[in-house]
Parts: C-alpha cells; sequence; structure tokens
C-alpha cells in the first residue's frame, strides 16, 4: 500500500522517535541510526542534515559526533517533523495528484479528501514525538 508520506518523511519521523527513545538524550550516529532502522547510511544522512537545520535534532561533528533532540520530545509535534521533511503542500494537494485541482470543482473525491486531509493535520498537530514514542513502546 502507498503511503501518505514521502519515504525520507517516514525516514525522519522514525529518526526522530527513535532519538527520543535514548536514554538520556545520548547522541547516536548517522550509522547506528541506519543500521537501527534499517535505512541507507546516504539517505539519513541527508534527512538528519534537514531535521539539523530545522532545528529538530542536534548533530555534532568529529568522532565523538552524532545526533540527539534538540529540544524535549514533549515539544516537537509530529507535523513538525513533516514540515522540515516534506513542507505542508500535501495538506493543500489533489490525491489524484492533479496540480490544477481547483479547476475542477465537481471532483467526487473533493470534499471527503479535505476532511481526511484535515483529520489527519489536526491530528500531526496534537500528538508529540514523546506521546507518540509511548504509544509505539507499550504496544
Amino acid at each position: 500500500m502507498a503511503s501518505f508520506f514521502s519515504k525520507r518523511c517516514e525516514y525522519g519521523l522514525q529518526a526522530v522517535i527513535y532519538l527520543a527513545s535514548k536514554e538520556n538524550n545520548a547522541l547516536c550516529s548517522a550509522k547506528e541510526i541506519s543500521e537501527e532502522l534499517s535505512i541507507p547510511k546516504e539517505f539519513i544522512s541527508k534527512i538528519l542534515q534537514d531535521l539539523t537545520e530545522k532545528g529538530i535534532i542536534f548533530s555534532r561533528k568529529g568522532r565523538d559526533g552524532g545526533f540527539k533532540l534538540a529540544v524535549n520530545a514533549n515539544e516537537i509535534k509530529l507535523i513538525d517533523v513533516v514540515e522540515a521533511v516534506d513542507g505542508l503542500d500535501i495538506f493543500n494537494s489533489c490525491i489524484l495528484g492533479f496540480h490544477n485541482c481547483k479547476k475542477y470543482k465537481k471532483c467526487f473525491l473533493k470534499d471527503e479528501w479535505r476532511d481526511i486531509l484535515n483529520q489527519t493535520y489536526l491530528m500531526l498537530s496534537k500528538e508529540t514525538v514523546s506521546n507518540f514514542k509511548e504509544k509505539i513502546l507499550h504496544t
């Protein structure tokens, strides 16, 4: 089944949740994250750079370097990660991928899709990385 988010966004969410699960906010190398999450190292490294630029994670270079959350997991909403990696355009897009969708006023999917997008946005805006991490770890 196709995902709602890009692979980059899925991996970004996984990486942030993984970092949130580390004791004492310990630094993790891109290699560790890559191996633990089964994500190609070069791919996750680029995603981690994006998340660092957006202030969601912190990075330290060098032999003892790595990545960790830049702020408390209670302060990071899932929508923050989505926005940092993919942007928010998905919440204004057509389910069928038409770039000029607004011209098709009689789309039979438009209202239902809009409801799904709104519900998804609200859920991601309410849910913190910390809450999500706890739900995953306790299932």
